[in-house]
This record gives structure tokens, sequence and C-alpha cells, in this order.
């Protein structure tokens, strides 16, 4: 069985340590040690050099106790703000944190069930494939661990990943490829009082641009949105220069060109009518992850559901997520929903039985 109890005191451990992006060593140090002294190998890779981090991913070897294909699971070690000096409240089999920070369920929750379900097998000596764990640096500030992970430490081609909502037995098999975008316009300046005529106003030309573009939910599987607009000073001089930050997410790649196109020639239409230039680049942050029907690793998780009483569901998301790098890369992937709730939010909280479900359907999926 689960050990409810140590399960949970793992997970309180792991989210009282303060890891927020590019700063995950002191968590990354307690995974070692743990899993040092339980007696695995332990890499760290060199991801942290590459962003700026303090710390790379840790990856964990755990020799097969049977024959059979290794596998792979993988959970990120960071939290976003704010999440200094969190402190978990369990009431009526709920955690939340007191109030003031996350919780950290995304995604030490993930971590703490891997690490749970680990240990139950050995406990029991259930009988297991080779298994490779990846605890990742920086994935809410765009999966710079991930992005820059040392591929020979995960030689495993099917992977479990360990970071989405949803109750237990949420099977994630699309997400979209996300482009961020930025739109600079230049115009021309001018004194607003005396000779505005001779002006060329940036703030206007974006304004025509926007006005025209398409946003928000563009079909069922595509959405746009503006996130900043910057530009100009004082009141009496024609703005001779604005930047528009935006992007573009869809789980068809076809519809996200058409997206990104249809927002360039709302620019280039705009400078038509206004008058000044603009520059419009973008760049994809993560490609699409489309799970295959046929995929062997989505059927092994739906018969491990079946086996331990779960009801599994397939879905689609609309965030990006390691997974989505490791797809990019030729793995294998999948990732669970894991019973997180209002992540992102002071709000968010997790089920005791949330985590014990989960590492009981991870246990499933790591034996042989």
């Amino acid at each position: 069985m689960i050990n409810k109890e140590r399960l949970l005191n793992l997970f309180l451990d792991l989210v009282k340590i303060d890891s927020p992006s590019l700063k995950e060593k002191d968590v990354a140090a307690f995974l070692i040690k743990l899993m040092e002294e339980k007696g695995y190998e332990v890499k760290v890779d060199k991801a942290g050099d590459a962003c700026g981090g303090n710390t790379g991913n840790v990856f964990v070897r755990i020799p097969a106790t049977c024959e059979g294909d290794p596998i792979a699971f993988s959970a990120h070690m960071d939290c976003v703000q704010p999440c200094i000096g969190v402190v978990p409240v369990v009431e009526n089999g709920i955690v939340r944190s007191a109030g003031e920070t996350v919780l950290g369920s995304d995604d030490k929750a993930g971590i703490a069930m891997i690490i749970e379900a680990l240990t139950h097998l050995k406990e029991e000596s259930i009988p297991h494939p080779e298994i490779f764990f990846m605890f990742s640096i920086c994935e809410e500030s765009g999966m710079h661990g991930a992005k820059n992970m040392d591929t020979a430490l995960l030689p495993a081609k099917n992977v479990v990943v360990l970071d989405s909502g949803g109750k237990v037995g949420t099977l994630v098999v699309a997400a979209p490829a996300k482009a961020g975008i930025n739109m600079t316009f230049a115009g021309k300046s001018a004194h607003a009082g005396i000779a505005p005529e001779d002006g060329v106003s940036a703030i206007q030309i974006a304004a025509e641009a926007v006005s025209n573009m398409n946003l928000l939910r563009i079909d069922e599987c595509t959405t746009a949105n503006l996130g900043r607009i910057e530009g100009g000073s004082v009141t009496n001089i024609v703005t001779d220069r604005a930047t528009l930050t935006a992007e573009a997410r869809s789980t068809n790649e076809e519809s996200l060109n058409s997206q990104l196109k249809h927002m360039e020639k709302c620019c280039a239409d705009a400078v038509e009518k206004v008058g000044g230039e603009y520059k419009f680049e973008y760049e994809i942050s993560y490609p699409v992850l489309k799970v295959d029907e046929s995929s062997p690793i989505l059927h092994k998780v739906e018969n491990c559901c079946k086996n331990i009483g779960i009801t599994s569901s397939r879905i689609p998301t609309g965030g990006g997520s390691d997974a989505n790098i490791l797809y990019g890369k030729g793995y294998s992937v999948l990732t669970l929903g894991i019973g997180m709730t209002k992540v992102h939010t002071v709000d968010e909280y997790i089920e005791v039985s949330s985590l014990t479900d989960c590492a009981n359907l991870v246990a499933e999926i790591m034996k042989g």
C-alpha cells in the first residue's frame, strides 16, 4: 500500500523549500540527498548554466529488477511566485497554503508522488524495469530546464509527466504550440500642439492594427492575446515608438501559422493607412504536443487506471509544459492530471486523496 503519512510528509517538506524559477538549488539538494541515501545513481546536468539558474536538472536512475522497456517520470522543481516562505495547512483532507503564497503542488506534488511510488515498490519487492526520474528546473519560466537538458541522462523512450490539473485519471493527449510575439511600430515625433500634422503617431498605428485583429478565442484549437503595450511619454509630443507584446497558441500548426500571418497583415495594413513602419517578430516557445491514438504509453496508462479502479479520460489542454519540449525532442510523452487545483494562485490546493491515488497509479505504471 502507498504510505499516506510518508507521502504527505514528503510533500509538506518539499513545499516548505523555496524554489522559484532559476533558484531551485535547495530543493535539488534535498532530492539528491534523499535519492542517494536510497542507493540510487543521481546526476545533475548543466541546464542551469544555459539559462542563468543556480542548479541543473536532477536525474535519477533506478536499476531494473525484471525484464521490460525502460520508463521515465518527470516533474519540475520550480514554482511560480509568490512562493517564498510557503506555510502549508492540512485541514479536512485538503492541503493548501496559509494564504500568502501559492502552495506549490504545481509541481512538488508530482515529485512526491513519483518518489513514494518507487518507495512502495521497493518495500513490497515488486518487480519493475529500469526507471528514470527527471526533476527539472525553470518549467514555469519557459521550460528552460527541458529545453537545455542533457538527453543522454534520460535514455528511456517513454516519459510520464506529472504536471497537470484535473482529477487523477486525466490524461493530456494534446497541448498547443505557443508563439511569443513582439510588434514594434515606428512613427515620427512632432510637437503635438504646434505641428501635429508633421508627426506620425506610433500609438495610432498600433491602435489601428489592434482594432482589426482577431483575438482571444480564434477557433476550437487556437487562441491569441495581447499582453502588454508600451510607448510614449508626454502629451505634447507625437509618439514615435510603441511596442506590443502578444502570444498565439494552437494545437494545429496550420491554424497557428494562419493566425500569425493575420496579425502581421493587420500591422502592415495599419502602416499603409496611418504611415510609419512596423516590425513583426515571433518565436515558437514550444512545439505542439499530440499523443497518437496508437501510443503504447497511452494504452499502458489507461490499462493501469483500469487495474486499480480509476476512470481515465483523454483531454486536450490550453497550456504548455515540459511535455511539449520532451515530445519535440523525440520522446513518447503522456501528462497525468494529479489533482492540483487553482494553481498559480494563493488559493491553490490539493486533496490528500489525490496524492495517494496518483501515487498508486504511478506505482502501477512502474511495475514490470
